[in-house]
């Protein structure tokens, strides 16, 4: 065959795999995921729910290309190796303080000297190793997603993954309930709040990643245990394609809830919940998770 036209097939069969409406349906089970990631295939998601609250309407619905996503949010011990090896200082430790909620007095304070290593405040113990990382503000997660070589996931990705890339419409990303078979499958409040957190899932703050198991992907930690930024600006659905200028009051998205959550105020651990915070803010139970594009197939060299 011709060297122009074996190059051309191979051209026009490049082509159709790119863009073919079920290259972005690949089963998980077809690619091979980087390690401490999962693959999501790609498809049309549902964004937002109608009996949810105005932020999460109107509904709509969103193409997704596939993508690879960390199995759970991003670790104390793998942001300690990231700062090791960059010397960065957070935000929070650059303020000299950062949010943290006290739960007897139902308010939030800027504690001095809290950080990503002592969440709680320099007289509480430090953050374990195998905990999400918090107390990092959007800004920080970006420097750690630029030396890792990932990216922040856009808010319509994280939903996608949520709904386990086949539009589920549990309204957990597990599932229909909070509690199977006796056991708790997210870490959030138990108890009135303010002041009255029971503990009955096996923790008052921040729990190890993949402490409640998995979902159908395979991902941990997708509801409850700490909200996680995204790649979006917050604004309501309906202007999502206007244009846009932000300022110094603009926000990011936050996604899937936080052991602060409970079903009577907050529910934030719903597939379609959000939250926001302005890019500098570093909270207690704010941290964050990555996604990573999935390489295309190369030309051949001419």
């Amino acid at each position: 065959m011709p060297a122009a036209v074996a190059a051309a097939a191979f051209l026009a069969g490049w082509l159709a795999t790119a863009c073919a409406p079920d290259a972005a349906s690949t089963p998980a089970d077809d690619v091979a995921a980087p390690e401490g990631m999962v693959y999501v295939p790609g498809g049309a998601t549902r964004i937002g729910a109608e009996d949810g609250t105005p932020a999460e309407r109107p509904v709509f619905e969103a193409q997704v290309a596939p993508f690879f996503m960390d199995v759970h949010p991003v670790t104390v011990g793998q942001f300690r190796a990231f700062v090791e090896a960059t010397g960065h200082v957070t935000e929070a430790e650059r303020l000299g303080d950062a949010a943290v909620y006290d739960p007897d007095t139902g308010g939030w304070q800027l504690l001095p000297g809290a950080d990503w290593r002592r969440p709680m405040g320099p007289e509480a113990p430090p953050a374990p190793d195998d905990h999400p990382v918090t107390q990092v503000s959007w800004n920080d997660a970006v420097a750690y997603a630029k030396w890792a070589g990932k990216r922040l996931p856009t808010e319509i990705e994280w939903e996608h993954a949520a709904r386990n890339a086949r539009n589920a419409d549990g309204p957990y990303a597990w599932g229909d309930a909070l509690v199977e078979d006796g056991e708790h499958r997210a870490n959030t409040w138990q108890g009135p709040f303010p002041g009255g957190n029971t503990g009955e899932d096996g923790h008052l703050f921040t729990s190890p990643v993949g402490a409640y198991g998995a979902t159908e992907l395979g991902l941990t930690d997708m509801g409850g245990n700490v909200w996680e930024w995204t790649a979006d600006w917050f604004r309501p659905y309906a202007e999502r394609d206007r244009p846009f200028t932000p300022d110094a009051t603009s926000e990011k998205v936050q996604r899937g809830g936080s052991f602060l959550c409970h079903v009577s105020y907050c529910h934030g651990y719903r597939v379609s919940a959000r939250s926001h915070s302005t890019p500098d803010t570093a909270l207690f139970h704010v941290g964050f998770r990555l996604v990573k594009d999935r390489a295309r197939q190369s030309f051949p060299p001419q």
